[in-house]
């Protein structure tokens, strides 16, 4: 499988659930501004939507959207853990808390990094944010993982998002259990395997 990425976007998310699954994937950089890969191809052509991630599968067909990569690759390996089982109700909580991630936090970033965005809206982003955020911190501060009690698909996907928060000045000092949540998840070696991967992190 190939899965296109930008370093540190919320391609980095199905990067550490591949890397946690030990699943071998071939990497390819995307000039998201440019569109193009680092290949020299027309990403366009590649992903229509334009953005990543994007996983080809072994059988060619592509696959987009982060929360639907993640669970496909946990479901590659079910003895990971990375996800419960397909009609359980523990998957349905990862599948929203996925949503949760994806509706509330993920998008709410998009105009932060934006430079045109007036000092008003980014203001109005920030407070989002941390509403959003005091829920998640409720339930950090009684649970080492979002969902059951063990690193999942989800924990990925906060951590990857979580981490734009340096890059875009919101402090997230009022949240203790989301700080501590962050800190125990990098240090996790196949997060940080990927992390270094992407150019993330300087290695050893």
């Amino acid at each position: 499988m190939k899965l296109y990425y930008a370093a540190g976007a919320c391609s980095l998310s199905p990067h550490i659930v591949a890397q946690e699954a030990g699943i071998a994937l071939e990497l390819e950089k995307v000039d998201t501004k440019a569109k193009r890969t680092a290949s020299g191809a027309d990403y366009w052509a590649i992903n229509p939507k334009g953005y990543v991630p994007a996983l080809v599968l072994d059988n060619g067909e592509l696959l987009t959207e982060g929360p639907a990569i993640v669970q496909y690759l946990a479901d590659q390996k079910p003895e990971s853990g990375l996800a419960p089982a397909n009609g359980t109700a523990a998957r349905y909580r990862l599948q929203e808390m996925l949503g949760y991630i994806n509706s509330e936090l993920h998008k709410t970033y998009t105009p932060l990094f934006k430079p045109e965005t007036p000092d008003a809206v980014r203001e109005e982003r920030k407070e989002y944010l941390r509403k959003r955020y005091a829920l998640i911190e409720q339930h950090l501060a009684k649970h080492d993982w979002l969902v059951g009690d063990r690193f999942s698909v989800a924990d990925a996907y906060l951590f990857t998002v979580t981490n734009w928060s340096r890059h875009v000045a919101l402090d997230l000092s009022e949240f203790p259990a989301l700080l501590a949540f962050q800190k125990r998840v990098g240090e996790r070696p196949k997060v940080q395997a990927a992390m270094e991967a992407e150019g993330l992190l300087k290695a050893a």
